[in-house]
């Protein structure tokens, strides 16, 4: 095992299943990536990634949104939880909330989020029917930073999926997430490893700067 004051300390945001978070725990569990997932925040307190997360016996926090009068009020205790775990990392796994432009500054160039569409196509909900809708013949998923503009921060890397004619949106959210739960551990360990880091809202890896389509070498 690594010396914990060399790993990345890491906070994940959810508020679902946890499929990514749960990729991530597998990896750091293989010591492909050299870091600690100090904690798991959900704003539902449902969430199945809360049951991943104590699995792996990660501190769990809810931070219900339903318990705050603004955006403003939950995102400043949204911080302050965080900041309690002092992350070098945030990382958003299906946390399904807009976050204030405030609360994204404090985590300039140190938080990720994973989208499922080739943005800057299909920013926002629905990606996949929107994806089916325009008769796209490919979708895929986004690894980006995070920047006040929804779903508008540099990419780091994408990955492209078929859409096949006679595809329904779960059939094509399957095929994505499968490709997210590759890719997102990939783009964590990057910056773990200090390869990647994001610079005048641009992504950086290993000193060149990364396409705004993603790095797409093999």
């Amino acid at each position: 095992m690594s010396d914990n004051s060399t790993m990345t300390k890491i906070v994940v945001l959810i508020s679902g299943n946890g499929s990514n978070l749960q990729a991530l725990i597998d990896d750091i569990a293989e010591q492909k990536i050299a870091a600690q997932i100090v904690a798991v925040i959900s704003n539902k307190a449902d969430a199945y990634g809360l049951e991943r997360a104590a699995q792996a016996n990660i501190p769990c926090h809810v931070i219900s949104h339903k318990d705050y009068s603004s955006r403003e009020e939950y995102d400043a205790q949204l911080h302050s939880t965080i900041a309690g775990f002092s992350p070098d990392l945030v990382v958003l796994a299906g946390f399904m909330r807009i976050l204030t432009p405030w609360f994204v500054e404090q985590y300039t160039g140190k938080m990720l989020n994973i989208h499922p569409s080739l943005l800057p196509k299909y920013k926002g909900l629905d990606t996949h029917q929107r994806a089916i809708d325009a008769m796209d013949e490919e979708h895929g998923a986004s690894v980006h930073f995070v920047t006040p503009e929804l779903d508008g921060g540099p990419v780091v890397l994408q990955s492209k999926v078929p859409v096949f004619a006679d595809e329904t949106a779960s059939q094509l959210a399957s095929k994505v997430q499968e490709q997210e739960r590759q890719m997102y551990p990939l783009v964590v360990r990057w910056f773990c490893q200090k390869r990647l880091l994001m610079l005048n809202n641009k992504a950086y890896l290993d000193g060149n700067e990364i396409p705004i389509t993603g790095y797409a070498a093999d």
